[in-house]
């Protein structure tokens, strides 16, 4: 028994030792893991501060692309509505006739649906200049209207200013701004518009150049309309990546969608 006694005392000491040794290691592995935590937190806050700082930097960039290559602006018209002379020259007109007559002139016929127009359709979007506008209301039923009438009317070719001109116009200006958009945030598009692109240099910037979709051919109704339903998503794919507020989007507003993307009041650009 005692002999067996010694014995246990002799295993005791050695798991005691032992014990000994797993406790230095434990206080080496705890000392080592709070060291990575502060390498770790260190190399958050810097890596946050870069995040930032390229924010701005994308931030910049967007502001001044917009403000010097693609300026988008309101463009409100100074038409009178019939509407209203009328019933300002009517006295015996009710107050039940007036308010819907308002409430149809803030609808619009759109591809075969009503839809509700807020902005009473007074109101364009310019982008890189007020005479290349877009309807507010979505409505670019102009282009294929045209491109119908082209093919039936013989003669020489449309004027200058006409309303399909300046759509197309503004609707390719919008697809390479939003490339350009998607290059600066590094935010991958779910549709794509363009065939082709290739760099081109300028004096004091590169940027890159994009065949539009909506340049060249004339695009049937159905291609047109495929088209612009492309541009929408990915104006709107971008919006949410930059947590543009919800309420001031519209699937139909294209240049609308644009210029809350791209104002200096939105907060998270760059993100």
């Amino acid at each position: 028994d005692t002999e067996g006694l010694l014995r246990i005392k002799e295993e005791n000491q050695k798991h005691y030792r032992r014990a000994q040794r797993h406790q230095e290691k434990k206080e080496k592995i705890q000392r080592h893991n709070r060291k990575l935590g502060d390498l770790v937190e260190k190399k958050t806050h810097e890596l946050k501060t870069q995040y930032e700082h390229l924010a701005n930097l994308r931030r910049a960039h967007i502001l001044e692309l917009t403000s010097v290559i693609f300026p988008i602006e309101e463009v409100k018209t100074s038409m009178r509505d019939p509407a209203d002379v009328s019933s300002e020259s009517d006295n015996a007109m009710t107050s039940s006739t007036v308010s819907k007559l308002a409430e149809a002139r803030r609808t619009t016929y759109l591809s075969g649906r009503w839809v509700c127009d807020d902005h009473n359709g007074d109101t364009s979007i310019s982008i890189t200049g007020p005479w290349i506008i877009l309807p507010n209301n979505g409505d670019y039923s102009a282009y294929y209207s045209w491109v119908e009438e082209k093919k039936t009317t013989q003669g020489p070719d449309m004027e200058h200013n006409n309303p399909a001109h300046t759509i197309s116009a503004a609707l390719c200006y919008a697809t390479q701004l939003v490339n350009t958009l998607s290059l600066i945030l590094d935010v991958n598009l779910p549709k794509k518009l363009c065939n082709r692109q290739h760099f081109a240099f300028c004096v004091f910037l590169c940027v890159w150049c994009f065949n539009s979709e909506f340049c060249g051919e004339n695009l049937s109704r159905h291609r047109f309309t495929r088209a612009v339903k492309k541009l929408n998503a990915n104006i709107l794919h971008l919006c949410f990546s930059q947590h543009v507020n919800l309420d001031l989007l519209h699937p139909l507003h294209t240049l609308r969608n644009l210029m809350y993307l791209v104002s200096p009041d939105t907060e998270n650009l760059g993100r």
